[in-house]
């Protein structure tokens, strides 16, 4: 590819290439790793059920080393429930308590010395897992302990409350009808099984007990009401297990509620009578309305005041599902006329209202079963991608979180070679494996293909997290065996620590999936993120974020260019294709260089977005030549993202079929770098490529580390020589034999040699000398616009060498 040259300013950009060589450098710990302090203590939580292998010896620095054992064979756990911040929890264990038992960290067994026998190990490992149970059993008895009182508490408040509206309005309460008794008898059992929406929070606790109180409330007033709606609220609360302060919680919602009816009541005077007509229909809806008002407004403000940090997406969370917490409470409330209106023809048919009561808990319990579903992975049982945002979301204050990004090497592979039903099972078995090694205080999940992701909720630092990283590559490093064959699984590992509390997870996702591909392009099997590597730094990533959007506007004046620079065959002269070169407009930047895009692009999601705009900008590009009877061949640059995301092959298909374009009119370039990242995850790529009819070109040859193996096996139609070499070789003897040796391996392989760089007729004549194939370069012709190139297409006359025969 050509750099621009000084005799021409406007073309003072280089060239793109969509993937680029550059080494990121580790943005991890320098040195030995470090020695953390003490661990915080707590209460440990529940042993898992599965057997966790041998336990590990600690070396002088602190760190883990882990022996291999047999394979754990373990049922996958229970379904997840969700917790008080919408967060799925494996297995209903409580959260563990502080300050008691150290918590059991990532392959964390008792410790041992040097020279200690494996008797005194296995004396040590015991003694430490008779400490952590008899801690469980400490954090039980303290958890029933807690119970009780809070039930008792609770008890002699409602009682002593009850007794004080008795004693205030004592004739009114034995005046009362047997249906007000009845009512509230079916308000106290209905609200034994109480409903709840998607999690287990206060204010999404819906009590069916107010349909009852309700109709109370309009018939006989607030006092009488409140008395059964606070017994109903005990029962709720002793059955959910809440504390003492979330029945209280929930007790003055409701509370303030029912107040909130029956001032619309007294101030409009509305009994509910033998004869009840559209007047008094409005205004139970006007009641009922001020009651979903009261409490969910008091909701609201007590939530808000309490937040640390009430965020937009925290909202929108909640708002999506008010409205199946609305429309239930709403139909709840406007049965209780219909239960007043019933009372009144007999009260043998009010209990017949417990089957619509039992309609409602229908709705809502599908409900928070297709929001349970909707976090939930289908394939592996585990967490998705919307479960690992909410658990961030819902982390308390001040905790430091990490992120490690898991991408399976050779997945692809796999896949091919024994088919998706294997490679299905492979990931269920990775995801049951991972499970078993991540405590329950931390979250596996998986995004989906072959990307899994853990977060860590507990990390005091980078040394920390790599530990981590350590302990899940060991993990995953054992073969595993299906249908009697071993397969080897390797992972390459990103990891984002939260530099500050309260981040959210879309930028841990972010640089989590950056510092993987760093890992994968130097070839280390894990990689910190670190705000202080070059293509980390602040203006990069506003620049990415300028890019991200402006691909996602899509809109028609956006500044993405494609410039074309022609490829002449040099022994006839003629125009034999053309490369696609990339350029951006920025608004405020001016134009952006290609090979700064591509740095900036590469390591993130940006960069297929950035690939599949080029390709349809070229493909459409494509039919408009051959549409005004002037078809030319286009060559397109694709990164290493693109190759191992494995569907490139089908959006290249899907727009040779939309534009009606031939195969052979569209050749794709890869580089040695992406090459080598994986190759036999890129062969399989590129063998689909080359079978639907598409040339493939290895670009910049010569500048990276690829075998001559990889070079025979894989299906190339061309390599290009690097232009470091090309425009060196008239005066370099050095560079000219790199070129002609590279021409002759090309012809020895059956390939074209195209080259790069080709500035000056001298250059352009010792290729020709050298037999290659094809040139490219400021000799012919710099890269121009689509409506450029065609004028010049119009001018352009073939220009063939005279290769002079050598002499004595």
């Amino acid at each position: 590819m050509d750099a621009a040259r000084p005799r021409d300013p406007a073309a003072s950009d280089s060239v793109p290439r969509p993937v680029h060589d550059d080494r990121c450098p580790d943005a991890g710990e320098p040195g030995p790793a470090y020695v953390s302090g003490p661990e915080p203590t707590y209460i440990d939580e529940p042993e898992p059920a599965y057997d966790r292998g041998p336990e590990p010896t600690y070396g002088d620095r602190g760190e883990p080393t882990y022996e291999r054992g047999p394979e754990p064979a373990c049922e996958r756990g229970p379904e997840p429930t969700y917790g008080d911040h919408g967060e799925p929890t494996y297995g209903n264990r409580p959260e563990p308590a502080y300050g008691d038992e150290p918590e059991p960290a990532y392959g964390d067994r008792a410790e041992t010395a040097y020279g200690e026998s494996d008797r005194d190990t296995i004396i040590v490992a015991r003694r430490r897992r008779e400490s952590r149970d008899e801690a469980q059993r400490r954090a039980e008895r303290t958890e029933r302990a807690r119970r009780r009182r809070a039930l008792i508490v609770t008890t002699l408040l409602v009682v002593a409350v009850d007794a004080g509206l008795w004693a205030l309005d004592r004739p009114a309460f034995v005046a009362l009808p047997a249906a007000y008794w009845l009512m509230g008898f079916l308000a106290v059992i209905v609200d034994a099984r109480p409903y709840v929406v998607a999690d287990r929070r206060a204010s999404e606790v819906i009590l069916p007990s107010i349909c009852f109180t309700f109709a109370i409330a309009l018939a006989w007033g607030y006092g009488p009401a409140l008395a059964v709606q606070l017994v109903a609220v005990t029962v709720a609360g002793i059955r959910l297990r809440h504390t003492a302060q979330r029945m209280l919680h929930l007790a003055v919602q409701h509370a303030v509620a029912l107040g909130a009816a029956c001032l619309i009541v007294s101030l409009v005077s509305l009994r509910i009578g033998p004869g009840p007509d559209w007047g008094d229909a409005l205004l139970t809806v006007a009641a009922a309305s001020a009651w979903i008002v009261a409490r969910y407004g008091l909701s609201a403000l007590v939530a808000r005041s309490m937040a640390d940090r009430p965020e937009r997406l925290q909202r929108l969370r909640r708002l999506r599902r008010f409205g199946v917490e609305l429309l239930a409470t709403a139909a709840l409330l406007l049965l209780g006329p219909v239960v007043l209106a019933t009372a009144q023809v007999g009260l043998a048919f009010v209990p017949l209202v417990l089957l619509a009561l039992h309609a409602v808990h229908r709705m809502v319990r599908s409900a928070g079963e297709f929001e349970r579903a909707s976090r939930l992975d289908a394939l592996t049982g585990l967490p998705n991608r919307r479960a690992l945002h909410a658990a961030v979301l819902s982390q308390p204050p001040g905790r430091r979180l990490a992120l490690l990004l898991l991408d399976l090497d050779r997945f692809r592979t796999v896949n091919d070679a024994l088919g998706h039903g294997v490679g299905d099972r492979l990931l269920a078995e990775v995801a049951r494996r991972l499970a078993e090694v991540v405590p329950a205080h931390d979250l596996v999940v998986r995004l989906g293909g072959d990307e899994f992701a853990v977060l860590a909720t507990r990390v005091d630092g980078p040394a920390a997290a790599r530990r981590i990283a350590e302990h899940l590559a060991e993990a995953l490093n054992r073969p595993f065996a299906l249908d009697g064959t071993p397969l080897d699984v390797t992972a390459s590992i990103g990891i984002a620590l939260q530099r500050e509390p309260g981040g959210d997870s879309a930028t841990l996702l972010r640089e989590a999936e950056a510092a993987m591909y760093d890992a994968k392009q130097r070839g280390d099997q894990f990689a910190i993120y670190g705000p202080d590597a070059p293509h980390h730094t602040p203006d990069r990533l506003t620049l990415l974020a300028d890019l991200r959007h402006t691909l996602r506007a899509d809109a028609p004046d956006d500044g993405i260019m494609l410039f074309y620079q022609p490829q002449i065959a040099i022994a006839t002269g003629e125009v034999v294709g053309v490369e696609a070169l990339l350029r951006w407009r920025h608004p405020e930047r001016g134009l952006v260089g290609p090979e700064e895009l591509i740095r900036v692009a590469e390591p993130t999601p940006v960069m297929r977005l950035l690939t599949g705009r080029v390709l349809h900008d070229v493909v459409a590009q494509l039919a408009e030549w051959r549409d005004a009877g002037r078809p030319l061949r286009a060559a397109v640059n694709v990164s290493v993202r693109d190759l191992h995301a494995g569907d490139i092959a089908d959006r290249v298909d899907d727009l040779l079929r939309r534009y009606d374009i031939s195969p052979d009119l569209l050749q794709l370039e890869i580089t040695e770098s992406a090459l080598m990242a994986d190759p036999h995850r890129v062969l399989s790529t590129i063998t689909r490529l080359d079978r639907m009819g598409i040339a493939i070109s290895l670009d910049d040859f010569g500048t990276g580390y690829s075998s001559l193996q990889h070079l025979r096996r894989l299906p190339l139609a061309e390599v290009k020589i690097d232009r470091s070499f090309v425009l060196g070789m008239a005066t370099d003897h050095g560079d000219a034999a790199i070129v002609r040796s590279v021409i002759d391996l090309a012809e020895a392989l059956g390939l074209r040699a195209v080259a790069e760089g080709v500035e000056d007729e001298r250059t352009w004549r010792l290729l020709a000398e050298a037999g290659c194939h094809a040139a490219q370069g400021w000799f012919h012709a710099r890269p121009m616009p689509a409506d450029e190139l065609a004028d010049w297409l119009a001018r352009y006359r073939p220009l063939r060498p005279t290769v002079a025969t050598p002499t004595q």
